[in-house]
């Protein structure tokens, strides 16, 4: 074997290791609070509250809160099935191929949107990366999802 594909073999693992590892606490949580919080954080409305008054929240620069693990898995699995995906997507899984809303705020330059996107995803596992809404995802396709804490 030469060298060039040992190389290749020893950073596919390593790769594959580092991402089995990302967990809410050691990853997501520090580059939330980096990137997402000033929006998001605990002054913010929860989901209920920001539906029922999205325009006023919008103008205020205020998003649904999502400080907590638990607020945060809202927009992965349930009650807003997929929205986190949606919004940091980069546009490679869209039909329209536009990346989310929120897809900027992932870093100043794309290859940081580029590393965070591809934290965000080992966090909640590449199989389950999905644009689906609830009603629109089968049971085994949550099951899929990791987001260890």
């Amino acid at each position: 074997m030469n060298q060039a594909v040992l190389t290749l073999a020893c950073l596919t693992l390593a790769f594959s290791a580092m991402a089995e590892d990302v967990t809410y606490r050691k990853d997501i949580r520090p580059l939330w609070e980096k990137r997402c919080a000033e929006c998001h954080g605990s002054a913010s409305p929860y989901l209920g509250e920001f539906e029922e008054n999205k325009e006023k929240h919008k103008e205020a620069d205020e998003g649904p809160r999502m400080d907590t693990y638990a607020d945060l898995l809202f927009f992965v699995a349930w009650p807003d099935t997929g929205a986190l995906m949606r919004r940091l997507d980069d546009g490679k899984n869209t039909k329209d191929g536009k990346p989310g809303n929120m897809y900027k705020k992932l870093g100043k330059t794309e290859e940081a949107r580029q590393q965070n996107l591809s934290l965000f995803k080992a966090w909640i596992g590449e199989d389950a990366w999905t644009m689906k809404k609830k009603g629109d995802i089968s049971k085994e396709e949550l099951l899929k999802i990791k987001a260890k804490y």
